[in-house]
């Protein structure tokens, strides 16, 4: 039936409606997006939903150039927010497997700062030193003594998957201790959200080292599994909280149940995992076991409010 003079004008109100249904979405669902998520976080949870970036950038620069050979600001410029680049990362010699895997751990990163940044304000990426030196420097701490040759994370898979256990499992604690402090209830689920998938991270890389526990890191003579409770000793050393890491072999009396020498994942006597404060998480990652006092990966220390109080408290 041909339509009328009077049915055109509400035809082309449902057509003009049913395109914008299609359009708008695509053009400012992002928008809208951001407004309901910053909108919905509480002012008091802001400052502790911010702090996490700094390690999140750590992770996604290391993982980004480890398997691709280059970071955020070609990947994904925007979220940087301006921030310097990271000084010294570069390229892994990495095996298929371990390349493959360490990129997936790579965009879940970014996915990661995306989601912080689309919930609250964030800031520009802080400068980070991902040198071979900079972790040269936390391996030889650990140790007690200079290695010969100095550690290389971006040498082999195995010294890339070692330095790789250096840094999840910080923000994985981190986001235990940041969830019971927190008032609303889309920060929770962010919270969460990025605890999941950081937990699994870590669960990942564990594993791989598992396998290989008894393998003596060349040329140093040390078995794998010592790396890691050096790296775990040296954590707890600097985060001045008691036992709050543990590496991939334990006491009996410290594994699960009190029955387990092995020890693929950290918790405390019930397998719960530990928690940390943002102090303790900075005392670590500047290396100092101060979180007045910048360096370690943070030579200019960390970004946000939370970073920046105890810097201009020094």
């Amino acid at each position: 039936m041909a339509l009328s003079a009077s049915s055109t004008p509400t035809t082309l109100t449902i057509t003009t409606i049913l395109i914008l249904a299609i359009v708008l979405p695509k053009s400012y669902s992002n928008e809208v997006n951001r407004y309901w998520c910053c909108s919905s976080v509480p002012e008091s949870d802001v400052d502790i939903l911010e702090f996490p970036l700094n390690l999140e950038f750590l992770e996604a620069e290391f993982f980004l150039y480890g398997s691709l050979g280059y970071g955020l600001d070609r990947f994904a410029p925007n979220l940087t927010m301006g921030g310097p680049p990271p000084i010294g990362a570069r390229l892994a010699k990495l095996d298929n497997f371990t390349r493959d895997l360490i990129k997936q751990f790579a965009l879940q990163e970014v996915g990661h700062l995306r989601a912080i940044q689309s919930a609250v304000k964030g800031f520009p990426r802080p400068l980070l030193d991902l040198s071979a030196a900079s972790f040269g420097k936390v391996v030889d701490s650990a140790f007690g003594r200079p290695l010969i040759p100095p550690f290389d994370p971006y040498a082999s898979a195995l010294n890339f998957l070692l330095a790789s256990y250096l840094i999840p499992y910080v923000g994985l604690t981190g986001y235990v201790g940041a969830n019971p402090k927190l008032q609303g209830a889309s920060s929770k689920r962010l919270v969460a959200g990025l605890l999941g998938v950081e937990s699994g991270q870590d669960a990942v890389i564990r594993a791989l080292l598992y396998e290989r526990a008894r393998v003596k890191v060349q040329p140093y003579g040390i078995t794998v599994a010592e790396f890691t409770n050096r790296f775990s000793e040296l954590r707890n050393k600097l985060g001045r909280s008691g036992l709050k890491d543990e590496g991939l072999a334990v006491p009996p009396v410290k594994g699960a149940e009190g029955r387990s020498v092995g020890n693929v994942l950290a918790g405390d006597r019930d397998s719960i995992s530990y928690d940390r404060t943002p102090e303790e998480i900075l005392r670590i990652v500047y290396g100092g076991g101060d979180e007045h006092v910048p360096g370690g990966f943070y030579p200019k220390g960390a970004n946000g409010r939370i970073a920046r109080s105890h810097l201009h408290a020094a």
